[in-house]
């Protein structure tokens, strides 16, 4: 099946007839001195970081030869044109990019504190960042989650389902049903990654948004929490943004680079005198050291709020009719 071999297979399973956001803005590209002179500036913002909080889009998996969303040749933006869809590898022989690699030699070193993505490709598990420092707001293809008792495992090939279902197979805890991980438009937001993100988002006084649009709330709005004083003794914290387009957060961000997220990091770790360690791992997940068995506790409610629910905010602000829903990944798939 398409799922089985393409990546694509996700996006291809999404509900149909929804609106996607904005898709195939031109990418911007900043002159290399300034990229040079930008990035020496986040290296110092990090330096003198407290609690720094990344948030991961599409963007930083392009160069694992995963396609992006809204990009000019984004799954979505192909297919407004009525194109075919893009090529790209599985998410099962993708390996982590360097920024991947670069955020785990961050969290090695104690200065980054924790990632927020939408991302779906199983790359920030894969590199070796620890499932407790990283909120998957969307899921993850290798991931089911026990409906009982809330343990989360993972597999050693993707699951082949989306929206929550049952995946056959059954909890090592309980015994209960587990289901995929993946949302589909209609689904509640994993309450338990959502408040991390949430809890960490108010504790940040730098947000560094790496391969984001920025488009879907409430996500979204999470890094700007960290210019605001949220009781910090240090007051507001800063935020900036790696983006190859124009983001409807920009008016937060203290610096704004235009550019590949691997070519930025790379500047930022050597500036910092930090090596980014290789990815010596397996190239799928089945030779994972430390699979994922963790059990998360029970949430006291469902969360209301629905991926259509965060999409309805930005619809409003393009003028779109309600009715049309922005997609679940609108970052995620930026």
């Amino acid at each position: 099946s398409v799922w089985a071999c393409m990546s694509l297979g996700y996006a291809e399973s999404l509900r149909k007839g929804v609106w996607k956001g904005k898709c195939g803005a031109p990418e911007i590209t900043d002159i290399e001195d300034n990229v040079i002179q930008l990035s020496r500036q986040l290296a110092q913002l990090i330096r003198d970081a407290n609690h720094l909080v990344v948030y991961t889009g599409a963007g930083i998996s392009t160069s694992a030869g995963i396609p992006d969303f809204r990009g000019p040749d984004g799954v979505w933006t192909r297919e407004e044109r009525g194109m075919a869809p893009p090529q790209g590898v599985s998410f099962a022989h993708s390996r982590p990019t360097l920024t991947h690699m670069a955020l785990v030699a961050l969290h090695r070193c104690g200065k980054l504190k924790f990632v927020t993505t939408q991302n779906v490709d199983g790359l920030h598990f894969k590199s070796g960042l620890p499932p407790d420092v990283v909120s998957e707001l969307h899921g993850n293809v290798f991931k089911e989650k026990c409906e009982s008792c809330n343990m989360e495992c993972i597999l050693d090939t993707e699951v082949t389902s989306i929206g929550l279902k049952k995946t056959g197979n059954k909890c090592e805890h309980c015994g209960g049903d587990m289901r995929d991980s993946l949302l589909d438009w209609n689904d509640a937001l994993p309450e338990d990654h959502f408040l991390r993100a949430e809890t960490n988002a108010r504790l940040a006084d730098l947000a560094l948004c790496l391969g984001t649009s920025l488009q879907i709330r409430p996500a979204c709005n999470l890094p700007a929490r960290a210019t605001r004083a949220n009781g910090k003794q240090t007051g507001p914290g800063k935020m900036v943004i790696v983006n190859l387009q124009k983001t409807p957060q920009d008016r937060h961000a203290s610096i704004l680079i235009h550019a590949r997220c691997d070519h930025v990091m790379q500047m930022v770790m050597h500036e910092l005198g930090i090596d980014i360690p290789p990815y010596d791992g397996p190239s799928s997940v089945a030779g994972v050291d430390d699979p994922l068995h963790q059990r998360a506790p029970l949430p006291d409610r469902q969360d209301a709020r629905t991926l259509e629910d965060h999409h309805d905010g930005l619809a409003s602000r393009t003028k779109k009719p309600k009715k049309e829903h922005p997609d679940p990944h609108m970052e995620k798939k930026a």
